[in-house]
């Protein structure tokens, strides 16, 4: 069923009427106009668009795209290639077949998924040595379309391969077969996979996840099989397994079921109109307790005459000037030098990236900043990528704890929840750090009330370009700090900063889905002498689903004494943070970590070696 449509004409969304049953009222808009933008836009040459009337061109401009970004010869080809692109696909069907590598979105530019078909969307592993497998899979999406795939992996017809791990989402995807989420290719094992992330999505037959370590599958519609160390499960329909903490009995997947979605509204996206040639900007609604895709709520349509489309080489003062005149912002593949942040203090304002531009931190501040007060501002697809001057955070959303929204709540218009989606953070990875370290104090900090967070991986580099990364280099203290109240996130991964991965202070959080690696180059008096830990909670009260910290101290024995550290006395006594099915891991090396959370939960400290807490208190 195609959505229901409000068609908006002024530039800027203003809030949707939310009242706490989950009734919507229409949108309404508001704003001076700017003068208008060109539709169908200029696009840079890292944007194709696709007729399907063209299979052949199509076919080789793909190719030609995964030639420099992807495949396994060398390893992982393209990790850290400076290269971006996103891919098109008009409505029709499309005879060709996708292979997705780094910095590579594909995206269906329909009303619906079905609009689009493509005939197989490929994500073969990085590397086929089972060791390596695709561990490394990173930067990359695939969104909006249908596909009945006419491949076989892993012995099973009709499938569609992804085998990924952090920062490649699926989202409104319909699957007229299976899909596997790893590949094995030969030996003794399947390749190992990380991931990952996946949402708004059908999957007619069964979705296999084989040897990835952990996911979070967002309000789909699909047949789940399997699990390794942690699968969260959250808001579908078909059929889904019920809650297991741990793996034992042996063949016993650890899986983390919750029925409904508190409050999500999908990503926005791009679409065009009936006659194919003019773009649109799609605005999905709020949604309270929401279960499977969605398919027929109202959304917002905004002409793209309303829409910024900016590309690599416009400055941050231009993007400002257009977004204050009440634009909303597209941000089209490549690298953005910014030397001050992108500013969005206008409520309803969308910033949507496609094709993974990379907004670096050029002169020491910021990337991007949301001002207080702006409610239901949507910010999706960007790669946050910190530069050789310290910056106390890449993205910034709110000035001060509480940003002038009420706590807590979504009820109100000013308390509309803001959106972070398929938000992906980097410190080092493309650098040197023996020539030019590159750092930053936290990678996300959160001040504001009521802002959902949905897939989000915040990475120090582990690796890069100039190999392994050792002694502290390329120095990042936090991936995420939440001080506001009410902050949900769905899909959170943060890996590898020297202190606290996370630091959670504000009231009335939930997260669904944490996954972590503690850093593998720090000692034990940098570390765990400390006391630092994978998530820290200060907040009076909390609930988590699903909370993994891992450990592979690789250069030096750390004893870190939990993953999870709850530091507030007065919510210890009350019981007022809870936590469900959370877990350790020894992946290898050194050291241990000596409990699940807090004192409870027993030690790991041999390769594989896993730990459940199934209920805290």
């Amino acid at each position: 069923m195609a959505p229901r449509l409000r068609t908006v004409t002024s530039p800027v969304l203003l809030v949707l009427l939310i009242s706490v049953s989950g009734s919507l009222a229409a949108p309404s808009v508001g704003g001076g106009e700017p003068n208008p933008e060109p539709n169908p836009p200029v696009w840079p040459d890292s944007v194709l668009v696709f007729d399907a009337k063209d299979a052949s061109s199509t076919q080789n401009a793909v190719n030609r795209v995964f030639a420099e970004q992807g495949g396994h010869k060398p390893a992982w080809h393209g990790q850290f290639s400076s290269a971006r692109w996103a891919l098109l696909f008009k409505p029709g069907s499309h005879a060709v077949d996708v292979n997705v590598g780094y910095y590579t979105s594909v995206v269906g530019l329909g009303a619906t998924p079905s609009d689009t078909t493509i005939r197989n969307v490929i994500c073969e592993n990085g590397d086929f040595n089972f060791t390596g497998g695709a561990l490394d899979n990173f930067w990359r999406s695939a969104e909006n379309f249908a596909t009945a795939p006419t491949r076989a992996y892993n012995s099973v017809p009709n499938s569609m391969l992804w085998a990924v791990s952090q920062a490649a989402p699926l989202r409104r995807v319909e699957v007229n077969g299976n899909l596997q989420l790893y590949e094995y290719n030969y030996g003794g094992a399947a390749g190992y996979a990380s991931g990952g992330f996946m949402a708004d999505s059908r999957v007619s037959g069964t979705i296999y996840s084989g040897s990835q370590q952990q996911w979070i599958l967002r309000n789909s519609d699909a047949r789940w099989n399997g699990g390794v160390y942690n699968i969260v499960l959250l808001g579908n329909t078909g059929t889904m397994p019920a809650s297991h903490c741990g793996n034992k009995p042996a063949g016993t997947p650890p899986i983390t079921t919750v029925p409904s979605t508190p409050v999500i509204a999908e990503k926005p996206y791009v679409a065009v109109d009936g006659s194919h040639e003019k773009f649109q900007l799609r605005v999905p609604p709020v949604l309270l307790n929401h279960q499977g895709p969605t398919r027929d709520a109202e959304e917002a349509v905004i002409d793209f005459s309303s829409v910024f489309v900016a590309n690599a080489n416009h400055s941050a003062a231009t993007i400002n000037a257009k977004l204050a005149s009440g634009l909303h912002l597209l941000l089209t593949p490549g690298t953005y030098q910014l030397d001050a942040p992108i500013e969005v203090s206008r409520p309803g304002t969308v910033v949507l990236g496609i094709g993974f531009p990379t907004l670096v931190s050029a002169n020491g501040t910021p990337v991007l900043v949301v001002a207080n007060g702006a409610g239901g501002v949507r910010v999706a697809g960007v790669l946050l990528e910190a530069g050789a001057t310290r910056t106390p955070t890449l993205l910034q959303w709110g000035s001060a704890p509480g940003g002038g929204r009420r706590p807590g709540g979504i009820a109100s218009a000013a308390g509309e929840p803001g959106f972070l989606y398929d938000c992906f953070a980097r410190v080092g990875g493309p650098n040197d750090p023996a020539l030019r370290q590159v750092r930053a104090d936290s990678m996300v900090t959160i001040n504001s009330d009521n802002v959902v967070l949905d897939n989000l991986w915040l990475w120090r580099a582990d690796h890069g370009v100039g190999g392994v990364v050792r002694d502290s280099m390329n120095p990042c203290l936090h991936g995420l700090v939440v001080r506001g109240s009410g902050v949900v996130a769905y899909g959170l991964a943060v890996e590898h900063t020297l202190q606290d991965l996370v630091q959670w202070s504000g009231d009335q959080g939930r997260v669904f889905f944490f996954q972590s690696e503690l850093p593998y180059d720090v000692t034990q008096a940098e570390f765990g002498a400390p006391g630092y830990t994978g998530f820290r909670v200060s907040a009076p009260s909390l609930e988590a689903w699903g909370v993994g910290c891992y450990s592979f101290f690789r250069d030096h024995a750390v004893s870190t004494s939990s993953g999870i550290v709850v530091a507030n006395t007065t919510a210890l006594a009350g019981g007022t943070v809870k936590f469900h099915n959370s877990l350790s891991v020894f992946l290898n090396g050194l050291g241990n970590i000596e409990h699940v959370l807090n004192s409870e939960g027993a030690s790991v400290d041999a390769a594989g070696e896993q730990s459940y807490l199934c209920e805290f208190p």
